[in-house]
């Protein structure tokens, strides 16, 4: 099991991941206007088993990588942190576009909202830098089975980013109104966005290697 400060550690930046919106948030705020609170919870729901779906290859992959080949995560280390300054770019540059401006999607099925949550999860590169960038730095083979480990740091991220985005989903549309009464706000969500991003860039690159 992690210890303690790793786990608290591993939370915070899951936290910040989860704050910092990406396709999913984007994709659940859109849906959760056009269509309804309703909606968005469902497409929610196939998010949560993206996620779930990534825990459980994350897991048995860093388990498999990490007795193999001990520092091979390295090159995946360095990307993320490369595909996480992008991101911060793509969130200052001027032109950017705030998450909540909200773009139009038409009505689909609950069959397919939840579908389309789960794709969307799938394809989306930023969870794919948290699980395969970012948890490998916190797994310590000395403090037991790095699959246990995997799991237990799994389940954290899901469970803080069900919160997050269930919370966004629910009030999506005074957010939106909100911000888009207010111009200069949107401007620093997009630039809070950007530092959180670039900050976890950072530190992703500058991680010693266990």
């Amino acid at each position: 099991m992690p210890h303690t400060p790793q786990l608290l550690a591993f939370a915070l930046v899951a936290l910040g991941m989860a704050l910092t919106p990406g396709p999913n948030m984007v994709y659940l705020i859109s849906r959760s206007i056009c269509q309804g609170r309703a909606a968005g919870l469902i497409s929610l729901g196939g998010v949560a088993l993206g996620f779930v779906f990534y825990m459980l290859c994350a897991a048995l992959g860093i388990t498999a990588l990490l007795i193999a080949v001990p520092f091979a995560y390295d090159t995946l280390r360095l990307g993320g942190a490369l595909y996480l300054l992008y991101l911060a770019w793509q969130a200052v540059r001027p032109g950017g576009r705030s998450p909540f401006q909200v773009r139009d999607l038409p009505v689909d099925s609950p069959r397919k909202l939840f579908t389309m949550g789960f794709v969307t999860n799938l394809l989306n590169p930023k969870i794919a830098v948290l699980y395969l960038s970012l948890l490998p730095q916190f797994i310590d083979p000395q403090h037991g089975s790095v699959l246990g480990q995997s799991i237990v740091f799994g389940v954290v991220q899901i469970t803080l980013s069900i919160a997050v985005n269930s919370t966004v989903a629910m009030t999506a549309g005074t957010i939106a109104v909100f911000l888009g009464r207010r111009p200069a706000w949107l401007l620093i969500q997009r630039w809070l966005m950007g530092t959180v991003l670039a900050g976890l860039a950072v530190r992703m690159a500058t991680e010693a290697r266990r």
